[in-house]
């Protein structure tokens, strides 16, 4: 029977690094900045993975290159992930919504489900809303105690929809809140990426970020490979990918200036609501894309409970803010 062979990566900002075990035995490791003789270099542990590799006389033809995990804190660059599948032999690349320190909490969590437990190995995580949410009561009492005049609504999503296509941006304020630093349609701005002047207009009066920060095109995942080229599930916003140059046109608030963007697909398997609403802003417009970014302002964390959403909605630019069933507007 021969050896299995087994390539770790870290791709930690400052001490990238890369081990390679054989038989589920560590045999070889080494940090990227003792090979580049670089200190706390930022580099992807590229040589140290050439290293490892020939130390048990093997090449990267030799790696299984089915698929990949990366993690560290450089995992979201959605640039690098984006290139991975036609610049790498890896065909699938999974990166998570936490790659970075705060994602170290799953690793105890769920091998301890399997090796202590002896539960099963059939988790997929396909969202990652795991932190507090609100429920309409909670949301309700919290505008009553300040005395703010809500519309009670029969359905958010179309309702946002509507506000959207008709050009306002809107806090959206749903469900539990994400794990990690991207928003995925829990604690979400919300946009029409369609307006060419859109990015400029959150930027200097809702979110006040600098204006090189990209805005991401959150799409339903069926229409993914009509808009970007070669488009793949890309549930965290973790990729970056060129947008078809017959589309750009369509959606310039959602576009890099390489041409890119950083989509987050849709599927029908997750988030519901907020699923619904990119439908009913596709069914009023055609196009199958909203304007998606972090609800927080520049400085701050993405807002958590239903206080930290109306402070933030009252100081700045946005139009409406819909709480769970609830709708404030301005004016």
């Amino acid at each position: 029977m021969s050896s299995r062979v087994g390539l770790g990566l870290n791709a930690a900002g400052f001490n990238s690094s890369s081990l390679l075990s054989i038989d589920g035995q560590p045999v070889f490791a080494v940090e990227e900045e003792r090979l580049v003789r670089e200190k706390r270099t930022r580099r992807f542990p590229s040589r140290g993975i050439k290293t490892a590799l020939s130390h048990a006389g093997l090449t990267m033809r030799d790696v299984d290159a089915a698929a990949m995990v990366l993690s560290g804190v450089v995992a979201p660059n959605c640039l690098a992930n984006g290139r991975i599948h036609d610049h790498t032999p890896f065909k699938e690349a999974f990166i998570p919504p936490v790659p970075d320190d705060s994602g170290g909490a799953l690793g105890p969590a769920l091998p301890a489900h399997c090796q202590k437990f002896g539960g099963s190995r059939s988790y997929v995580m396909r969202h990652n809303c795991l932190r507090p949410g609100f429920a309409d009561v909670e949301i309700a009492a919290t505008l009553s105690k300040f005395g703010l005049p809500a519309e009670r609504l029969a359905n958010p999503a179309a309702t946002a929809a509507e506000l959207i296509a008709n050009g306002r941006i809107i806090g959206w304020f749903q469900g539990r809140l994400e794990f990690g630093d991207r928003a995925l349609g829990n604690r979400s701005i919300l946009a029409d990426p369609r307006a060419p002047a859109m990015k400029d207009k959150v930027n200097e009066t809702v979110t006040y970020r600098e204006s090189f920060r990209p805005f991401a095109p959150a799409i339903l995942a069926e229409h993914a490979e009509d808009w970007f080229v070669g488009a793949r599930p890309t549930r965290f916003m973790e990729r970056a990918l060129p947008v078809r140059p017959e589309r750009r046109g369509q959606i310039p608030a959602v576009i890099h200036e390489d041409g890119t963007g950083r989509l987050q697909t849709v599927a029908h398997d997750q988030n519901p609501l907020f699923r619904g609403l990119i439908e009913e802003f596709h069914r009023r417009t055609g196009v199958p894309i909203v304007l998606n970014t972090s609800f927080n302002l520049k400085g701050e964390t993405i807002v958590t409970s239903p206080l930290d959403a109306i402070r933030t909605f009252f100081s700045s630019g946005l139009d409406a803010l819909v709480l769970g069933s609830f709708l404030l507007k301005k004016g």
